[in-house]
């Protein structure tokens, strides 16, 4: 099969119109090489949950791709990130293609599809420059985006910005990239930061981890510029961490997914609390907890658990440097935000 009949595959079906006419490449040439190199006969697709819809789209355009007798498998288990793959479908499977995160650890067995967004970023930007103050700004995007990401430089340094870039840590896989756990690239000598990108999640982060620097949303998607604001989030913290104080019986969460996994702390709690108990978990959910009949928890796993759902949960939901303030081992104005570092 040319090169030429595999990319006209790719986009046949699958090409989805959305917001602003965005479509997806998912980048079927790179799976077909990588079943003709492995002589495959199982492939894996994992899709996150807001592309699910398409995965079976995806899986009909490639099975028109490969041999007749080889086996697309779609993973049906939730997926929030590439620390989030489905190991029991990678096991079973020769090729297994992760769809919408970029690589956080490389593998060979793993193809990383990224699906980088077309949205024009530089009207945005634009909008943008009114909430910054000409001088040192530092610029973070997310894995969405950063096919712009030199371009967005470029734009805001021909305004007359001194920007500031980094890579982070080795959960980072590229140059001004953050995560939903990690900011470690927003570490740079500014008082300002610009992130590009969607949700409120990533900059109410940024802001909490770095509370000395003001940060501009510029949001190419829904085509709107704010300011992150922490106050809110903080006042839900602060309840949920007053609440605790009351808790005689904790559960302390270490959650399985490949690369959420925080054992030396979870073991550390209990080991410290007589009345903690250890609770092993793929999925956390606000049901999964009520059964257990325990006063409050501490969440070792991803921390959108704890600051995104948060509030669904009956019971307190605590990050474990939360914990520490609740047990009055910390001062109450220690408290943070919870991040992630390292890979599995």
């Amino acid at each position: 099969m040319s090169q030429d009949e595999r990319s006209a595959g790719d986009l046949r079906n699958t090409g989805m119109s959305l917001k602003h006419d965005r479509t997806w490449d998912y980048e079927l040439d790179r799976i077909v090489e990588a079943v003709e190199e492995r002589d495959a006969e199982k492939v894996g697709l994992q899709f996150p949950e807001g592309l699910k819809r398409r995965a079976p789209h995806v899986a009909d355009d490639l099975r028109a791709l490969l041999p007749d007798d080889t086996r697309v498998m779609i993973s049906g288990k939730p997926c929030y990130g590439a620390c989030d793959l489905d190991t029991y479908m990678m096991r079973r499977t020769d090729v297994f293609a992760h769809f919408g995160h970029s690589p956080m650890k490389e593998s060979e067995k793993i193809i990383y599809v990224p699906l980088f967004s077309n949205v024009d970023v530089l009207p945005i930007m634009e909008e943008s420059l009114e909430e910054l103050e000409k001088g040192d700004v530092g610029l973070v995007t997310t894995a969405q985006h950063m096919n712009k990401f030199d371009e967005m430089r470029e734009y805001l340094e021909e305004r007359g910005f001194d920007v500031h870039t980094r890579r982070g840590d080795e959960r980072l896989t590229h140059e001004g990239q953050v995560l939903g756990c990690n900011y470690a690239s927003a570490d740079i000598d500014a008082d300002q930061i610009l992130y590009v990108g969607g949700g409120k999640f990533h900059p109410l982060g940024l802001a909490m981890e770095h509370p000395d620097k003001d940060v501009v949303i510029a949001d190419p998607v829904n085509n709107v510029v704010t300011l992150a604001d922490t106050e809110k989030f903080m006042k839900q913290r602060y309840a949920a961490v007053h609440k605790a104080m009351d808790a005689e019986e904790w559960g302390v969460i270490f959650c399985t997914k490949i690369g959420q996994g925080r054992w030396e702390t979870a073991n550390e709690i209990v080991e410290n609390n007589e009345n903690a108990y250890l609770l092993t978990m793929d999925e956390v959910t606000p049901d999964r907890l009520t059964n257990f009949g325990l006063d409050a928890y501490v969440n070792t796993g991803c921390p959108r658990i704890t600051t995104d759902d948060g509030p669904q949960f009956k019971q307190p939901m605590l990050t474990p440097g939360e914990y520490e303030i609740a047990v009055g081992n910390k001062d109450l104005d220690e408290l943070s935000f919870d991040t992630f570092h390292g890979t599995w």
